[in-house]
């Protein structure tokens, strides 16, 4: 008798140990489950844009609570001083400079990532994540003969992404109009889309030939076809249905990715959404409700109207409880520009705010302004608010993102960086490539170093230091963060251990570059 019960016992003790066993197994599963991502991509926002970045003359409390409630980074960087490079590499990990298609293009571009290529989204989904894109996309699509009243593809859903809501190329940029998964949205078949970016179709007209249509002016580069009073850059016929409303938009694209996020709180598994808003991109049309608020014109109204839709996305996550398994990464493609190519009084309203922060030059430019860009991480009860120096670059986020989510996918430029987007560390990057328009520069710790190029030294058009120079330049950019005191002379084997190393990543052929041309 005394056998069997304490046979019993042993039963009933091994029972209760397996049980805390699993249920401690469970309550690991459930601690460790993937969070959703969403990556919010602003675009031409410059460092001293934000409050949170110290700008005085305007309020953005929504993007300040990122850096508030989540870490805000000092140092970090897009890869290139304009959009299409960035975006490029943000997504495939992959420096811009290594692919020669990597630059500004036009919207009847052919898609600039290889189907094979990996991208952030692919890498998620081999993880489960459901991924999708709304906003600005500017990557090309298709193989550079588009039929755009069929379906368009290759596109971003080729790339990796389930869901795309965007618009082709941007804003100033023909085709105008949203696109869903490689299908023209709201498209009438006996109203076809023509685009053409060489010669007009007869009797449409134009910016150059028809300013009585505008009710906006061009400056530079913006005068070929019309549409919504707004010339644009590139020719255009037909898909009059189809066309966007250009102070809708911000509430366009706000509404997609509220509906995604709903349309997915529900789902077993998580998902990944790259919101890539087109403010303060030109033209800056803001809705009517933010039309005058900020007192700089259009371009602080779109930064006003950009900070009230993060809010409103905010509210979205709060209310589908899912705020607290959401990682949040904000940023900007590249630096700011106040006169892109329309009249719209962002220079002459400018005041005392000065978008670039700190720094020199601004879009387009090798100098600090053109690369370096604000950049916040949050995960509300992950994250402990804080303020980072180290050395980051948005080129980062596809290893990082893996190493967070159990994947070993990796590319060779970029870095496993997650323990400094989450603060447990301030050891970044050492070395950085950054680029503008072809040409590359090294960020190497607390130094900048500028190879001599051809070209002006400043942008008349845009009025921005570009970065062009006869002589190598040199930069302790802790010290002089506006890049007033050219340590070339003063530093040579500095100097030269800088060269070499910048060689040794980018190679001798550097110097082959392009120039800017604004069109």
């Amino acid at each position: 008798m005394k056998k069997s019960k304490t046979f019993i016992l042993l039963l009933f003790s091994a029972t209760m140990f397996l049980y805390n066993c699993q249920s401690q197994q469970g309550n690991q599963e459930t601690e460790t489950e993937l969070p959703n991502i969403i990556v919010i991509y602003m675009d031409d926002l410059g460092f001293g844009d934000l409050s949170a970045y110290g700008a005085t003359e305007i309020s953005t409390p929504n993007m300040d609570r990122f850096a508030k409630e989540g870490m805000k980074f000092t140092s970090a960087y897009a890869t290139s001083a304009t959009c299409t490079p960035s975006r490029y590499a943000l997504l495939t990990g992959t420096y811009p400079w290594r692919n020669e298609n990597a630059k500004i293009l036009p919207g009847t571009a052919p898609l600039l990532i290889g189907t094979e290529e990996m991208t952030v989204p692919k890498m998620l989904k081999t993880k489960d994540y459901h991924t999708a894109i709304v906003g600005k996309w500017h990557l090309g699509l298709g193989d550079g003969d588009v039929d755009w009243n069929e379906h368009v593809s290759p596109g971003p859903n080729e790339v990796g992404f389930d869901y795309a809501y965007i618009m082709a190329a941007t804003q100033d940029r023909v085709p105008t109009v949203y696109i869903k998964d490689g299908h023209v949205v709201g498209l009438d078949k006996d109203d076809p889309i023509l685009v053409d970016y060489d010669k007009n179709f007869e009797g449409e007209p134009t910016g150059k030939d028809n300013p009585e249509l505008l009710k906006m002016k061009w400056h530079h580069g913006h005068n070929n076809s019309i549409v919504n009073g707004i010339p644009r850059i590139g020719f255009m016929k037909g898909g009059d249905n189809a066309k966007w409303v250009d102070e809708d938009m911000a509430d366009e694209f706000l509404l997609k990715a509220q509906d995604y996020i709903r349309e997915k709180k529900g789902e077993e598994n998580p998902f990944f959404l790259y919101y890539a808003m087109q403010q303060p991109h030109v033209p800056r049309t803001p809705h009517p409700r933010f039309e005058g608020k900020s007192g700089m014109g259009p371009r602080g109204d779109v930064i006003l109207e950009a900070d009230w839709c993060i809010g409103e996305l905010m509210k979205t996550l709060e209310e589908e409880g899912l705020l607290e398994n959401t990682l949040i990464i904000f940023s900007s493609d590249n630096g700011p520009v106040l006169n892109d190519g329309y009249y719209d009084d962002a220079v002459e309203k400018l005041g005392d705010h000065t978008p670039w922060g700190p720094f020199r030059g601004g879009k387009y430019s090798l100098f600090e302004a053109g690369t370096r860009v604000p950049f916040m991480v949050y995960w509300k009860g992950q994250i402990q608010p804080g303020v980072s120096d180290a050395l980051v670059s948005q080129l980062d986020l596809l290893s990082s993102l893996s190493k967070l989510v159990g994947s070993d996918v990796r590319t060779d430029d970029s870095m496993d960086m997650l323990d400094v987007l989450f603060g447990s560390t301030n050891e970044g990057r050492e070395d950085l490539i950054l680029e503008a328009t072809s040409r590359t520069a090294l960020r190497s710790g607390d130094y900048i170093m500028i190879p001599p190029y051809d070209g002006p030294a400043v942008n008349t058009l845009v009025n921005i230091e570009l970065g062009n120079s006869d002589n190598f330049q040199l930069y302790d950019i802790k010290i002089d963060p506006a890049q007033q005191n050219n340590l070339a002379d003063e530093e040579p084997e500095l100097l030269e251990r800088l060269i070499k190393k910048f060689e040794s990543i980018r190679g001798a052929k550097y110097g082959k570059t392009e120039q800017l041309e604004l069109k």
